[in-house]
């Protein structure tokens, strides 16, 4: 996996892109596929168990079959009938492509372990290698540049495509397939050739800040996570605050992101919701650490089930919010198995914080509007709280 600063990128991915942003565009959706319950049903819904879809969805299955019994691509019929309706978050996915966006919300993902950025003069360079990744293993270090891959230039070219060169295409995007990075560090270039394959993604960090803060960054909602923030609440200090950094999370499983709510409220109201129509509400659990200063920090890159969370806990009085105004994805996708075997996804409903605070397309304003310095500013505002006690 690379390109961790295109998470929180809009997901109006499409055929040719080989799901670049597999993450991103998984995890921008938040309510993303099967991410809000339906009573009586799993949380996590597939195609095939997907609540009633949307006339929308109608159209754009009839359509494919239409193409299909032309044949025609059903897929690219799809694409058409999807980019006719206005849903600004709709999305037509291959069956490869769907389900790599399943893998991610279980927390995994298929590639060589490495993140990477282009720098100003146009290099592409290591940024992070996950430990025990292919990529390590091989010696990939962080700041290395990266020359090429498969014999490929990549200096100059958009990080979405090294993304997608380094993850392959239909043909080799899965674990088990090789890829060959062209490497340089100082003076010595070298060539690697490692074997892609099924990583776990680490979605919840963990750290202690000198005045004995616990910083807890959520980079999505996937599989687990929600356990995860409940477990770093309960080993934090008890005579210190907690920072909850949401920056750059571009959401995921709501369930999880309910969780998450769950570790500071004592049951009660996240939000508010409807599909097609029919109005439903998501509630915390109760026991959660109600005292204990609070302190979340967001940026336009928050979005969607972190959005949910976030206007939760500032409703109901919980936690300060502090940073910039967030993303403004509101609203709940639902998925349609096409003939294919790909996968479209129109919009069905939006969700509310528990004061009816509609998020889509306005985001959440935070209570202290901070630029630069915002984790700094937090500590400042935990210690100004006072004692949790």
């Amino acid at each position: 996996m690379s390109g961790r600063e295109l998470f929180c990128q809009p997901r109006r991915v499409r055929r040719g892109a080989a799901l670049t942003l597999v993450f991103a565009g998984l995890l921008v959706t938040g309510a993303a596929t099967g991410a809000f319950p339906d009573p009586g049903q799993s949380d996590r819904k597939t195609p095939t168990g997907a609540a009633r879809p949307a006339a929308g969805h109608e159209d754009v299955a009839k359509a494919a079959a239409e193409a299909m019994a032309d044949g025609e691509s059903p897929m690219e019929a799809a694409e058409r009938a999807v980019s006719r309706s206005g849903d600004r978050w709709a999305a037509v996915y291959s069956e490869g492509e769907y389900q790599e966006f399943e893998e991610a919300l279980d927390g995994q993902y298929t590639g060589v372990g490495l993140w990477a950025r282009r720098a100003a003069d146009g290099r592409i360079d290591v940024t992070r290698v996950q430990a025990g990744s292919p990529a390590a293993e091989a010696g990939v270090k962080k700041g290395d540049r990266l020359r090429s891959i498969d014999g490929e230039d990549v200096d100059g070219r958009p990080v979405t495509d090294v993304v997608s060169l380094l993850r392959g295409d239909a043909t080799d995007a899965r674990a088990g397939t090789t890829v060959t990075l062209g490497l340089q560090r100082g003076t010595r270039a070298w060539s690697e050739t490692v074997r892609r394959a099924l990583l776990s993604t680490d979605s919840v960090t963990v750290r202690k800040l000198a005045a004995g803060i616990t910083v807890i960054r959520i980079s999505a909602f996937t599989k687990g996570s929600g356990e995860l923030v409940r477990t770093a609440v309960r080993q934090a200090p008890a005579d210190a605050g907690i920072i909850l950094d949401l920056r750059g999370n571009s959401g995921g499983l709501v369930s999880e992101a309910v969780t998450a709510a769950s570790a500071f409220l004592d049951g009660g109201l996240v939000a508010t919701y409807d599909v097609d129509g029919a109005q439903r509400s998501l509630h915390a659990d109760p026991g959660g650490d109600t005292a204990r200063p609070l302190v979340a920090l967001v940026d336009g890159g928050t979005m969607s089930a972190a959005e949910m969370l976030t206007g939760a806990l500032q409703d109901r009085g919980r936690a300060v919010v502090l940073g910039s105004r967030t993303f403004g994805k509101g609203s709940i996708q639902m998925p349609t198995r096409l003939p294919d075997g790909s996968v479209a996804e129109l919009t069905v409903g939006h969700y509310r914080t528990p004061s009816g605070h509609t998020v889509d397309g306005r985001g959440i304003t935070p209570d202290l509007e901070v630029s630069a310095g915002a984790l700094e500013r937090a500590e400042t505002v935990l210690s100004g709280l006072g004692d949790p006690s």
